[in-house]
């Protein structure tokens, strides 16, 4: 699976990144959500670079002029809930892509010995048909990558992607590792920045803190 580091070359990117982390700025959840929406506009436009193109021509008011057009039919799938503001980024930039929405949320189970394990679970999935289209998975937290594998293979009850491009705003070397092991080695990671650490309570450092409670508010 080829990893593409968005914030190892400078761009406005990192601007954004910045005002995510800082602990003042992340009092204002409205600008919070534009800029998960900000970098997915950027990456959206990156993939763009990768996808495939064909001459078309169009009739301006005075003469014809030859375009090259993206070919791909694209599915933007999310995971729910975090994922919407990085979403909606895509969104305004493949404003013809098909979507799907996957719910995927930890849960903490203890075992017969006292321990505590941590689980993804997945309850929601509404998607088009993903046969021979291109798909584009988002979330911003890619803290372990157990949601987005999961998520990945409830999606291929709905066919096969003939492309997948895999998006975070955060990654650890460790979700790396792992998606490197469970999903499809065609598959391209795209990550805005890449943290070093993943804490015992699996959260990524420095990370930003819980991007879902940041853009949408505390939960139960």
């Amino acid at each position: 699976m080829k990893v593409i580091n968005l914030s190892e070359q400078p761009s406005l990117l990192n601007q954004y990144l910045k005002e995510m982390r800082s602990v003042d700025t992340q009092k204002d959840s409205m600008r919070f959500r534009r800029n998960i929406e900000r970098i997915g506009e950027i990456m959206a436009v990156e993939i763009s670079k990768h996808l495939t193109y064909a001459t078309e021509q169009v009739q301006t008011p005075l003469a014809t002029a030859e375009v090259q057009v993206p070919q791909d039919k694209v599915v933007l799938g999310t995971i729910l809930r975090a994922g919407l503001p990085l979403h909606q980024g895509f969104l305004n930039m493949y404003d013809h892509a098909e979507n799907a929405f996957v719910s995927a949320y930890r849960k903490e189970v203890e075992d017969d010995h006292g321990n505590v394990q941590l689980e993804i679970v997945s309850e929601y999935l509404a998607a088009p048909s993903l046969e021979n289209k291109t798909l584009m998975l988002v979330d911003p937290m890619l803290a372990t990558g157990m949601s987005m594998e999961i998520a990945y293979k409830a999606l291929l009850n709905h066919g096969t992607p003939r492309h997948l491009h895999l998006v975070c705003a955060f990654a650890t070397p460790q979700a790396i590792n792992y998606l490197q092991e469970n999903i499809p080695q065609e598959a391209t990671l795209w990550c805005a920045v890449i943290d070093p650490v993943l804490n015992e309570k699996k959260y990524i450092v420095p990370g930003l803190g819980d991007a879902g409670d940041l853009c949408f508010g505390g939960k139960l």
